[in-house]
């Protein structure tokens, strides 16, 4: 009889549990929703996120207000919304750094990308570019490549265990160049010090590099030329397939989260998504819209984490 009631009770509990969810779900969101953004401001992570926060919040009646959480490759800021309450009222611009490089990179991320996050939708695909400032005297990714076999060659990054620290490590190792990593905390300082001719190149978003002339593009590690910088050569044509590496970004919250409220967040993504206004800005960086559904992006994400482990190891990244 002790049995019987333990498991009546543990039944009536776990009723009570999703009829609260299912209470909440129906009132969410009633006050302003955090959106974290792993990375510091200016970055392609959060101007992203700030494209389709305005958009959304419009859609839910609520504003996202945009939370500026950076360090280790975007996991302190990961972590933060992994170990938050799975209310509704905490997400994260889930990306290609802080859910597929950076756990293979730093040796104790606190958390799984896939296991401790509900995933809701893939955001953008934006391309990296090697790019040089304009007084460079590269004007090839081939003069690049020659200068670099004869003495080495800064390259700056957005950080340690970053896409561009992982890029940048496997271009060396392919071209057998001088490649110096050099990590800054976030893309602007890295491509400010690239204009300026601290560094001499850097690996970084379309988003970031591609409307200025201060810097020179010098491959894109799209699969295709992307539109509107159709004269910029692809790695892949370049004879390096293996840069071909698209920046994504997502939207995730923690793990638990109701079913109502992760589908409530995905149509307000995809209805921002349909809208001229983000379609355009996502354009004006050569990201591709996407369209797909949560089991998609969750599936995405454990995909690329595999992926990157495979690179980082072959790449012999290290956090430090």
């Amino acid at each position: 009889m002790t049995e019987r009631r333990i498991l009546l009770a543990a039944a009536a509990a776990l009723t009570a549990t999703r009829t609260l969810h299912a209470q909440e779900a129906g009132a969410w969101p009633s006050r302003p929703i955090r959106f974290v953004v792993p990375f510091p401001p200016g970055g392609t992570t959060d101007i992203v996120a700030r494209v389709y926060a305005q958009r959304m919040a419009q859609r839910l009646g609520q504003p996202m207000v945009v939370e500026n959480r950076a360090g280790a490759g975007g996991t302190v800021g990961s972590d933060a919304v992994a170990k938050a309450t799975p209310d509704g009222y905490a997400f994260v611009m889930s990306n290609i750094a802080s859910h597929a490089v950076g756990p293979n990179v730093y040796p104790r991320v606190p958390y799984d990308s896939v296991r401790d996050f509900t995933h809701i939708a893939l955001l953008a695909d934006v391309p990296s570019v090697l790019v040089v400032g304009e007084a460079s005297p590269a004007r090839d990714l081939a003069g690049f490549l020659f200068a670099a076999r004869t003495r080495p060659v800064t390259v700056a990054s957005p950080g340690n265990g970053t896409t561009s620290h992982v890029l940048t490590t496997t271009l060396a190792r392919l071209t057998g160049t001088q490649l110096v990593h050099v990590p800054y905390r976030g893309s602007a300082p890295g491509i400010s010090d690239v204009m300026g001719g601290t560094v001499e190149a850097m690996i970084t978003t379309l988003a970031e590099a591609g409307r200025n002339d201060r810097v020179r593009i010098l491959a894109i590690t799209s699969g295709r030329r992307t539109p509107g910088w159709d004269a910029v050569p692809t790695f892949t044509e370049l004879g390096l397939p293996q840069m071909t590496a698209p920046t994504w970004f997502g939207l995730s919250g923690p793990p638990g989260l109701p079913d109502a409220i992760a589908d409530r967040m995905s149509a307000a993504a995809l209805e921002a998504l349909s809208t001229e206004t983000v379609r355009a800005r996502l354009a004006d960086f050569g990201a591709v819209p996407p369209a797909h559904d949560r089991a998609w992006y969750a599936g995405y994400v454990a995909d690329e984490l595999a992926r990157w482990g495979k690179a980082v190891r072959e790449a012999g990244v290290r956090a430090d």
